[in-house]
C-alpha cells in the first residue's frame, strides 16, 4: 500500500506538472491561470492511473506467486 501511494504521488507530480504545463503553459505565460479544479484534474488522472496500474501488477504478482512460477493468467 505505502509502495503504491508513494509510486503515485512521485508519477501525478511529474506528469501532471507536464500536463498543466502543455495544456496551459502559453495561457500561463501571460498571466492566464486555469480554472483550479482543472489544475486538481490534470494531477488526479496521472495518480489515479498510477495507483491502479501498480495495484493491479502487485496483486498479479501476488497470485503468480501463490499459484507457482509457471502460471499464466488467461486474457
Amino acid at each position: 500500500m505505502r509502495v503504491t501511494v508513494a509510486r503515485a504521488i512521485k508519477v501525478g507530480l511529474i506528469v501532471g506538472t507536464l500536463l498543466v504545463l502543455l495544456n496551459h503553459g502559453d495561457g500561463m505565460a501571460i498571466g492566464e491561470w486555469p480554472p483550479w479544479w482543472k489544475v486538481v484534474l490534470t494531477y488526479l488522472v496521472p495518480y489515479s492511473v498510477s495507483s491502479y496500474s501498480t495495484a493491479a501488477f502487485l496483486m498479479d504478482l501476488s497470485r503468480r506467486k501463490f499459484r507457482g512460477p509457471m502460471a499464466e493468467r488467461p486474457l
